[in-house]
C-alpha cells in the first residue's frame, strides 16, 4: 500500500552559521522519480555549493520563502532542529524529518507534542543491531573535524598552551584523550593518530577498544572507561575529545568542574556530545562565529554542528544515508513505520506525545506505546 503523491520541503537552515542543507539533486531526482513533488526554498544550497538550477534540473520547484516551503509540505526535511521563530509553521499531521537531539530542547519538544507534529529524529533512528546510520556520516565528520579545532584552540593566541599536535623533533607530540570510541570517537583517534600525537581512548565497551585498536595497529592506547581511568587520562592530557552517546538521550555528565581545575592550564576539550546537552559541567553551546570559551583554565569548544563548516562533504554523506528512508516515508506514510522498525525506532513525537523512553525521562513525561501505534496502523 502506497500513498499517493507526497509534497516533500526543503527549507533554507536558519541556525547560526548552519550552511548545510537537507537533500542533493541527485535525492531531488529520487524522490520525483517516485511521482513526489519536492519543493525547496531558493538559495537553500548556496552555503553547500548546490545551485537553485541544479535543484530545478533534477525536478524541484523553488518557492520564494520558508514560510510557503513549511505551509506546502506535508513532509518536512531539515538538517537541524527547528528554531523557535519556525514553530509557528508546525501542525498536526506534518511529518518532520530531521537532527532533533530533543533530550537537550524541551521548549521544542513541547511544541511538537502541543502541535501534534509527527517528529522522527535522524540520530534516534536506529538498526536492530544498535547502530545509527543517520548519526553515523555526521559523527564521522564530526570525530575528524574534532582533531582539527581541537589543534586550533591548542594554538596560543587562542589562549592554548602552544602545543602542536605532532611535536617535533626531538620534541614530545601532544596527548590526546578520547571518550567514546563510537563512529565520532574513532574517528578522531585515526586523525589523532594519523597527525603523530600519542593517543588514548577511553569505552565502557571492550569490543569497541579492540575494534579501534585492531584499525589502528596498535598505534593507540585503549583504557576501559570507569571515573578513576578519566581523572587520570584527562589531567594528562593536552587536548580532550568527548563523544559519548546514549540514542535519544542527554549526554552523561563524566567530566566534573574539579576535574578540569586538575588540567594543563591552556589545555583545550572538544566536547562532541554538547548537541545532547554535553558530557561536562563546564559545557555550554556555542556557534561557529565565536566557538571557543575558557573556563577553569582550559579552552572549550562547543559547537553544536560542527559538521556546518564543511558543508558540501557534510550535505552529500547526509543525503547519502538519509535519502532512503525519505523515499520509504513519502511512498508509504505512516505504514513506513510499521514495515521497517528502524523507522519507529526513530519517532519522537506524534498526536500530542513523545514516543521515544529517552526523550519522555529527560523530561519527566509520560511515553505513549510505540508498539501500539505501529499495530493500528494498516
Amino acid at each position: 500500500m502506497y500513498c499517493a503523491q507526497m509534497k516533500i520541503g526543503i527549507p533554507k537552515e536558519i541556525k547560526a552559521e548552519e550552511t548545510r542543507v537537507a537533500i542533493t539533486p541527485s535525492g531531488v531526482a529520487a524522490l520525483t522519480a517516485h511521482g513526489h513533488e519536492v519543493l525547496i526554498e531558493q538559495s537553500a544550497g548556496q552555503g553547500s555549493s548546490i545551485t537553485d538550477e541544479q535543484y530545478q534540473a533534477a525536478g524541484a520547484r523553488l518557492l520564494s520563502s520558508a514560510a510557503a516551503v513549511w505551509e506546502q509540505a506535508e513532509m518536512l526535511l531539515k538538517v537541524k532542529e527547528p528554531l523557535p521563530t519556525e514553530y509557528s509553521f508546525f501542525r498536526p499531521g506534518l511529518i518532520l524529518f530531521t537532527y532533533l537531539h530533543l533530550a537537550a530542547e524541551e521548549h521544542l519538544t513541547r511544541q511538537l507534542m502541543d502541535r501534534e507534529v509527527t517528529a522522527l529524529g535522524y540520530e534516534t533512528l536506529q538498526l536492530p543491531d544498535g547502530s545509527l546510520p543517520l548519526l553515523a556520516p555526521m559523527s564521522e565528520v564530526a570525530g575528524r573535524l574534532a582533531i582539527q579545532v581541537g589543534a586550533w584552540c591548542l594554538q596560543a593566541q587562542n589562549g592554548g598552551r602552544g602545543v602542536l599536535l605532532s611535536g617535533a623533533s626531538g620534541v614530545k607530540p601532544a596527548y590526546v584523550v578520547i571518550l567514546g570510541a563510537g563512529i565520532a570517537g574513532a574517528s578522531a583517534c585515526q586523525v589523532a593518530v594519523g597527525v603523530g600525537a600519542q593517543v588514548s581512548i577511553l569505552d565502557i565497551n571492550p569490543a569497541r577498544l579492540r575494534y579501534v585498536h585492531d584499525i589502528l595497529g596498535g598505534h593507540v592506547t585503549t583504557v576501559m572507561s570507569n571515573r578513576a581511568n578519566i581523572e587520570e587520562e584527562v589531567a594528562a592530557a593536552d587536548l580532550v575529545i568527548s563523544s559519548v552517546l546514549v540514542p535519544g538521550a542527554r549526554a552523561p555528565k563524566l567530566l566534573s568542574r574539579s576535574l578540569f581545575r586538575s588540567m594543563k592550564s591552556g589545555a583545550a576539550f572538544v566536547d562532541i556530545s554538547i548537541d545532547q546537552g554535553g558530557s561536562a559541567e563546564t559545557s555550554r553551546p556555542t556557534a561557529h562565529h565565536n566557538p571557543i570559551y575558557r573556563e577553569e583554565g582550559v579552552v572549550h569548544y562547543c559547537v553544536t554542528n560542527m559538521p556546518a563548516i564543511v558543508p558540501h562533504t557534510s550535505t552529500y554523506a547526509l543525503t547519502n544515508v538519509t535519502l532512503s528512508y525519505a523515499l520509504e516515508l513519502a511512498d508509504k506514510g505512516m505504514r513506513a513505520l510499521h514495515d521497517n522498525p528502524a523507522l519507529h525506532r526513530g519517532l519522537n513525537t506524534h498526536k500530542g506525545q513523545v514516543m521515544h523512553p529517552g526523550v519522555a525521562a529527560a523530561f519527566n513525561l509520560p511515553c505513549g506505546k510505540l508498539e501500539e501505534l505501529i499495530a493500528g496502523v494498516v
